[in-house]
């Protein structure tokens, strides 16, 4: 085989600071387009899904061979709360908590996954950003001690 091929789906979950919530209608939708572009111009990544509540992001986006999640979501983040604190949505300093989940999703689910990042305010009616994080390391069998 001379040719490296990839395909990578990945789910991300990352939190505001203390998971507070700051992110608001006032800014949410361009907030969303600003990190899509990131992801386009810095990483030449597809970003398929994004949504969120309050005090965390989801994002769904294919990753490439050439960056690794890490840096992907370290940019992402560092960038995004500049660019925050830059426009002055808050009267408050912006940052994201430290760290990200970060989940492989198979094509055959991707679907599921879309919807579910796009009903997030519905979702969160019923369930808090905590139990959800929870659910999600329990579903994968990880253990956070």
């Amino acid at each position: 085989m001379s040719h490296s091929v990839t395909k990578i789906w990945i789910h991300g979950i990352f939190s505001t600071k203390n998971r507070e919530a700051l992110i608001t209608e006032k800014f949410e939708k361009v907030l969303y387009q600003h990190m899509d572009e990131i992801l386009k111009e810095r990483f030449d990544i597809t970003l398929k899904s994004i949504g969120g509540y309050k005090d965390h992001v989801h994002v769904l986006f294919l990753l490439n061979q050439i960056h690794s999640v890490k840096d992907v979501f370290h940019y992402l983040k560092g960038e995004s709360s500049h660019w925050i604190n830059q426009n002055e949505f808050l009267n408050e300093k912006f940052a994201w908590q430290t760290g990200y989940a970060a989940f492989s999703v198979s094509e055959s689910i991707l679907n599921n996954v879309i919807n579910y990042i796009d009903n997030q305010k519905n979702h969160h009616m019923q369930k808090s950003f905590s139990e959800e994080y929870d659910s999600f390391i329990k579903k994968y069998g990880l253990d956070l001690r």
